[in-house]
């Protein structure tokens, strides 16, 4: 009786589904068969039967006495042996419907194939994969409306990124690399995984999972309400950032820089520091994205020669001109992007008189005739700021750009100059820059580069604690 209940209410509770269809078939078909069997048994060897009486009971020999008792044995064996088959093929049914019930199929599948290897993937980039929630490409098309333009948010190192909306309502952010199948490939998207999966921290983007199907190589970041800096500084959004805001993302942007070059437990060299890369939360708080460009780099080595990558305009003297990649690399494009945030303009911008085109060049000719206050955002002047920390703020710019990586203090240092633990030095050094001149010079070489430059100071005085 209660095989006949449970088997009836396993067999209502989910019609039409596949699997549970599927399982409930091979349970109802086996059940006959099994309890006809038990039945039988259970007539046969019942302690209330009695042995037919026209048998006569004769005192086996010790060895018959023995093989009797090894029959008798089997078949309460195998009554055993049915009852427990039979007792973990109804958990077993009752566990998938329990599933079906709680996961939609989508889910379940979703929720499988995240355990396995990503169909199409080498082994070499399966091993990496595990570590993270694998996406089915399918998914991510559907989320984002098959890459619909509508859903563009804009374009990273190695491709566009998309808004998505999963299943479940939550928003996404997936960036489609533009790498093929190749080996090549492979590395330039593992280098992003490995590298965000590795490290965290505040200000930092972060990584939900990625999809390798085929030739298709997509990451998926946590969604940023306010997106990019350079769509808020640049674009045609019509979001102000007062000062307030302004210096809560420059310090973010410095203690996310602080962390990857000093506080993770490996060095990491960003190489594309810029305002598209700075994402922006719901509270303006800044995340650094885009780690297609970043560089594990060796604690006993002051830089790396390596082939330029980055963005012109952001971009460190040395590494540009020489190929001499260190943290000071990225130091430098923070001050660049730092004379970008508080001016509201990109750093270069050929539309604008020949004096102004280059803005590390023109703040500082504005710095030399003092008159630094006219870079300020005149939006911002109207809306009212605190000069002197507005002008602390440029003179750290104008350090992070100095002509030697050497002069460049450390992140930490410059964290420490925002936040006013450490007084900024009241007369900075002419910064790095590229004149008109020499911009249109492909045969520029390092030391006419720095001849006029070496002249106005040595060294740069440290700032006093």
């Amino acid at each position: 009786m209660l095989v006949r209940i449970t088997m009836k209410k396993l067999t209502s509770s989910r019609k039409g589904e596949t699997m549970a269809g599927a399982c409930m078939k091979v349970a109802m078909s086996s059940a006959p068969r099994l309890i006809t069997a038990y039945m039988e048994v259970t007539w046969r060897y019942s302690s209330h039967t009695a042995p037919p009486t026209s048998f006569q009971v004769i005192s086996p020999s010790p060895s018959k006495r023995e093989m009797q008792n090894s029959a008798s044995k089997q078949p309460f064996t195998g009554l055993f042996f049915f009852l427990g088959s039979l007792v973990i093929l109804i958990i077993l049914v009752v566990l998938i419907l329990i599933l079906w019930k709680f996961f939609k199929p989508g889910k379940l599948r979703a929720l499988i194939s995240r355990t396995a290897k990503p169909p199409g993937t080498s082994d070499a980039l399966s091993v990496h994969l595990r570590t993270i929630s694998y996406f089915n490409f399918h998914t991510l098309e559907k989320a984002t409306k098959n890459f619909h333009s509508n859903n563009l948010l804009g374009s990273g190192g190695f491709g566009p990124v998309f808004l998505g909306k999963l299943a479940d309502g939550q928003l996404i952010a997936v960036k489609k690399l533009s790498l093929g199948k190749s080996q090549q490939g492979d590395r330039e998207f593992l280098a992003e995984v490995r590298l965000i999966t590795s490290i965290q921290h505040k200000n930092l983007v972060r990584l939900l999972g990625c999809c390798s199907d085929g030739d298709q190589r997509l990451l998926v970041y946590e969604y940023m309400k306010n997106r990019s800096l350079d769509q808020i500084l640049f674009g045609k959004s019509n979001i102000f950032l007062n000062w307030k805001t302004r210096y809560q993302i420059i310090l973010g942007i410095a203690r996310g820089l602080q962390y990857l070059h000093e506080d993770s437990h490996i060095r990491i060299v960003h190489r594309d520091i810029k305002a598209n890369n700075i994402l922006l939360d719901d509270k303006f708080q800044p995340r650094i994205g885009d780690f297609g460009l970043a560089r594990f780099f060796p604690e006993d080595q002051a830089y790396l020669s390596t082939a330029f990558a980055g963005t012109l305009g952001y971009t460190a003297p040395e590494y540009a001109i020489r190929g001499e990649l260190s943290e000071k690399a990225d130091i430098y494009s923070f001050g660049v992007l730092v004379l970008e945030i508080i001016n509201c303009r990109k750093n270069t911008d050929l539309s604008l008189p020949s004096e102004m085109q280059y803005l590390p060049e023109y703040a500082w000719k504005l710095y030399e005739k003092s008159r630094l206050i006219d870079l300020v955002d005149p939006k911002m002047q109207e809306d009212g700021i605190v000069e002197n920390d507005v002008m602390q703020t440029i003179y750290v710019a104008f350090l992070c750009l100095q002509p030697h990586a050497n002069l460049r203090p450390p992140m930490s240092e410059i964290v420490a100059m925002l936040v006013r633990k450490v007084a900024v030095v009241e007369t900075p050094t002419r910064p790095a820059f590229l004149d008109r001149k020499a911009r249109k010079d492909e045969k520029i070489s390092w030391d006419t580069f720095l001849s006029p430059l070496q002249s106005d100071s040595p060294s740069l005085p440290r700032p006093q604690k």
